[in-house]
């Protein structure tokens, strides 16, 4: 009877060790594997700024980027909420803000990286002051892009905003419309396809760069990247913002190479934070 026990004993004791060596063989292992960060952005400049850190220097810093492309403002902020994704790039903070403030999220910018101006497009006039009277002029429908929008018009002396309308400012805080322009809001990403049905749009910058648009050369108006709050960034979930890796893929997009990349590839019409 005592045998049986001690060699029962024997051998659950071995059992243990061979557990443990194989759990501590496979903890070394992922140890020592590169780290995947799943990050969701949109296609233009953002996945494309992405996949040159991808493929130049996230080997030699052990990261590895997936990197999934979403063509609207909503999915990657939910998808990140949920923790389906590790990070996003796509948006500014003023965005983040409203979203976090709308949804109930709770997300965090960490790092910026750079600044799509946004601008005035038209098939129609090549220039602002040949916008005619009672024109129909699509904005981004967002909160704060429309705000965006609207300042982008007063700063050109097409309309005039209420004192402290700000980045929160609609259709209801126009002052003076001099052309009696008719606003019509539209999704973000469908203001480049709105070019052949309104005489201007006002289109975010990724997706004028997406639909073959020149921000630099071809914009009736544009942003100035001065004191301009609208720099897009990684962004977190809450409590994530000093994690290891994320600190790491931060550095690396603010990376002179990547400033370097920006300026080549973009020609002003992305421009790298500083």
């Amino acid at each position: 009877m005592k045998i049986r026990r001690i060699a029962g004993a024997v051998a659950l004791s071995l059992l243990l060790a061979a557990c443990g060596t194989s759990q501590t063989a496979t903890t070394n292992a992922a140890e020592g594997a590169d780290t995947v960060l799943k990050v969701g952005a949109s296609p233009v400049p953002h996945a494309e700024i992405l996949d040159y850190v991808k493929q130049n220097l996230a080997p030699a810093a052990g990261l590895k980027l997936e990197v999934v492309e979403f063509t609207d403002y909503v999915q990657p902020n939910v998808q990140l909420d949920e923790g389906q994704l590790t990070a996003n790039f796509f948006q500014h903070k003023p965005y983040l803000d409203d979203f976090n403030s709308s949804k109930g999220t709770k997300l965090s910018f960490v790092t910026p990286v750079h600044l799509e101006p946004l601008g005035l497009y038209s098939k129609k006039i090549t220039a602002l002051s040949a916008l005619p009277a009672g024109a129909t002029v699509a904005l981004p429908n967002d909160a704060t892009n429309l705000g965006r929008a609207l300042k982008l018009l007063a700063d050109n002396g097409v309309v005039t905003l209420k004192d402290g309308a700000g980045t929160a400012a609609t259709e209801r805080d126009v002052l003076a419309n001099p052309k009696n322009l008719q606003f019509k809001p539209l999704e973000a990403a469908q203001l480049p396809r709105s070019l052949d049905d309104v005489d201007a749009a006002v289109i975010n910058g990724n997706y004028a760069i997406e639909a073959g648009l020149k921000p630099a050369t071809q914009a009736l108006a544009l942003e100035k990247s001065e004191g301009n709050p609208y720099v897009n960034g990684l962004v977190v979930q809450t409590g994530h913002e000093k994690d290891a890796n994320v600190v790491t893929l931060g550095k690396l997009l603010q990376d002179p190479k990547v400033k370097d990349f920006i300026k080549q590839k973009y020609e002003g019409s992305v421009i790298a934070a500083e």
